[in-house]
């Protein structure tokens, strides 16, 4: 009888494949969507810089005028002590936060929400920026980093630069302890182990003459949990006629 996937044994949340959640200094966040938001400016003061285990960005700690504080990614060419706003009057300047349809067509900007108040969902990671390209009525349109274009609403609030941290993927690890310990403070599994270098007893893909599946990659329809592994099935098979 076979032994359950490394899959099935996150899926039971064990404190193995728990994140350390308590070493993280917090969760990236707007202030509240309230009315200074909508229709006025609060301008904020950059307290400290973070480096938190849980982020790939250095966070930026903001205080506001209503001594409201939140985390937020900090762009580049930002600096301890320097002045934010946040609301619909803000100036467009690095780190402030604006809807998108106050933000000028061809500035760059990151921390896209999807849903007006929702605190930001889309653009988060090291180093990358969406660029506002073009307003369509009540629509804002955005070129996302993967190169797609998307629809926002033009509520939708976005922070103006670019995050800092671009220059993480030039510094290799250079040793498995290294990677070991930063995959473990995000609750990534390190080492991956290849399916087909498995024991047949521990992977459907294992054994066998060399490292090869033996068998079809896309699981059967009816599969258990065990055996559902692989790629993706096709919707339908055959010609379309």
């Amino acid at each position: 009888m076979g032994k359950n996937l490394i899959i099935q044994r996150r899926g039971r949340g064990t404190s193995t494949y728990r994140a350390p959640s308590h070493r993280y200094y917090g969760k990236i966040s707007y202030r509240s969507y309230d009315e200074a938001e909508r229709n006025a400016v609060t301008y904020g003061k950059i307290v400290d810089l973070l480096a938190c285990p849980g982020h790939i960005a250095p966070l930026a700690q903001v205080k506001y005028e209503s001594q409201e504080e939140v985390l937020l990614s900090a762009p580049l060419k930002l600096k301890v002590g320097d002045i934010v706003a946040s609301g619909a009057s803000a100036p467009v300047q690095i780190g402030n936060v604006l809807p998108l349809k106050n933000i000028p067509e061809g500035t760059e900007i990151y921390n896209l929400e999807c849903h007006p108040g929702d605190g930001g969902k889309l653009v988060r990671t090291a180093g990358v920026f969406a660029r506002v390209i073009g307003k369509m009525g009540e629509g804002v349109l955005v070129r996302l980093p993967s190169k797609k274009q998307k629809l926002f609403v033009g509520d939708c609030r976005a922070t103006i630069g670019v995050i800092a941290g671009d220059g993480r993927m030039e510094k290799p690890f250079l040793k498995a302890g290294k990677r070991m310990h930063a995959m473990r403070a995000r609750n990534k599994l390190y080492p991956q182990t290849s399916g087909v270098a498995m024991n047949a007893v521990d992977h459907p893909f294992g054994s066998g003459r060399g490292r090869h599946a033996g068998k079809p990659k896309t699981a059967p329809r009816w599969a258990p949990s065990g055996r559902n592994v692989g790629l993706i099935r096709a919707r339908r098979t055959g010609r379309r006629r």
